[in-house]
């Protein structure tokens, strides 16, 4: 696959072609509207998604050692 050929596909399919596959074993975080531009103003709604590779509790625990080492780097 070409890089540009993603541009090809919407976000959303994008999103629904990884949570479908068994290989993907993590959590997608992602922007309830898809965003036109790297920056915004106001509030952001995101969604939190887990495929079935993943128990909904170890999608938790997944999310929590991310938060501590994103909290350990500031």
């Amino acid at each position: 696959m070409n890089p540009g050929d993603l541009e090809l596909f919407s976000t959303q399919d994008l999103i629904d072609e990884l949570m479908g596959r068994n290989t993907f074993q993590g959590v997608l975080v992602h922007a309830l509207e898809e965003a036109k531009s790297p920056d915004w103003n106001g509030e952001r709604v995101f969604v939190v998604r887990h495929n079935a590779s993943l128990a909904t509790e170890e999608a938790g625990r997944l999310l929590d050692v991310v938060s501590q080492h994103i909290a350990s780097r500031s």
